[in-house]
């Protein structure tokens, strides 16, 4: 096995800078080898200080590149699943940042390919997993030190949402992180999912309906919801409060001191999800490279992916019904089980 990813990193946009600088300048284990984007100047500009890497305009290209031996991909949703093919094909490690694929369809499609090849070769980027108050939580609730878990409540709060952020996009965008999450926490598969449409903010824009209401019920009766507020104006807050027989947990929420001075206290609400999960993205990252140094993958699955997928598919049918819709899943290839 190889000692150093030599990783290509596909898309340099927001997510995909962050990552550049990530792997170049934070994670052991790893370099990038080469950087793709359809705007080869933003590309080249990524590349700028880091030995060796080259910027390209493909990315069958840089999966060509004998240089490249891994891929993370953070190029929008739709254009994830002929990357995934191709990557699976050269039978690689690859990260691939949420979501796996826009719709369940083609995220089995994913799901089919790797069972294929006989080994998982895909991690999706769920970074809430490797933040640490997350770790925690989930440990407390796999320990049963505090009994059964029973409820789960959310809230996903940002400050506003670029032009062109759909109603849909709450769900496949925003709630996606709390499907994860809620399978993450309990175990187990997520089975109906229903949108409650409330009162809206006048700072919501045309065609968005904000804040909505998303109840979730788990395989085993475990109710969950999610308060997603897209323009919320104070900042960008996730929290999670978990309800047990013995007690409830809280984290997430405000960050960083806690001050009295001159007749006023507060603290500080982080300003974005960069901020807020800056060192979740690291061990994230650091646990992919270790793992595929071993062979292995450190993290979510193309079936977590999948079934988030689904979960999604099923929040968007329920925002426009207003009825609990079930969650339609294939049964679980055994490379997953």
């Amino acid at each position: 096995m190889t000692e150093t990813l030599r990783v290509a990193v596909i898309g340099a946009g927001r997510m995909g800078a962050d990552h550049i600088q990530r792997l170049s300048k934070r994670i052991h284990g790893a370099e990038v080898a080469a950087v793709v984007d359809v705007d080869l100047a933003r590309a080249q500009a990524a590349i700028e200080g880091i030995p060796g890497a080259v910027a390209l305009a493909d990315a069958e290209e840089a999966l060509n590149n004998g240089d490249v031996n891994a891929v993370l991909i953070a190029t929008p949703g739709f254009l994830h699943e002929d990357i995934l093919l191709k990557a699976i094909a050269k039978d690689i490690p690859i990260l691939c940042e949420k979501p796996l694929t826009p719709d369940a369809e083609s995220s089995w499609k994913i799901v089919q390919a790797e069972e294929k090849l006989g080994r998982k070769r895909i991690q999706v980027g769920f970074m809430r997993r490797f933040d640490a108050e997350y770790a925690a939580l989930g440990s407390m609730i796999r320990s049963g030190e505090l009994g059964e878990l029973l409820m789960l409540h959310h809230q996903h709060r940002n400050p506003t949402t670029p032009a062109g952020f759909t109603n849909e996009m709450l769900i496949n965008d925003s709630v996606v992180h709390e499907f994860d999450a809620i399978r993450f926490f309990t175990g187990e598969e997520i089975t109906s999912v229903q949108v409650r449409l409330g009162k809206a903010t006048r700072n919501a824009p045309a065609g968005q309906h904000d804040p909505q209401h998303v109840l979730i019920e788990t395989e085993s009766g475990v109710l969950a919801d999610v308060e997603i507020y897209v323009n919320a104006k104070f900042g960008y807050e996730v929290g999670t409060q978990a309800s047990f027989e013995d007690g409830i947990v809280n984290i997430g929420g405000d960050k960083g001191p806690y001050t009295r001075s001159a007749g006023r206290w507060g603290g500080n609400v982080t300003p974005g999800f960069e901020e807020r999960f800056g060192a979740a993205y690291d061990v994230e990252i650091q646990a992919w490279v270790d793992a595929a140094l071993r062979g292995e993958i450190g993290g979510p699955t193309a079936w977590d992916g999948y079934a988030t997928a689904a979960c999604c598919e099923a929040g968007v049918e329920a925002q426009k019904n207003g009825e609990k819709v079930a969650v339609k899943l294939n049964s679980k290839p055994a490379l997953y089980s």
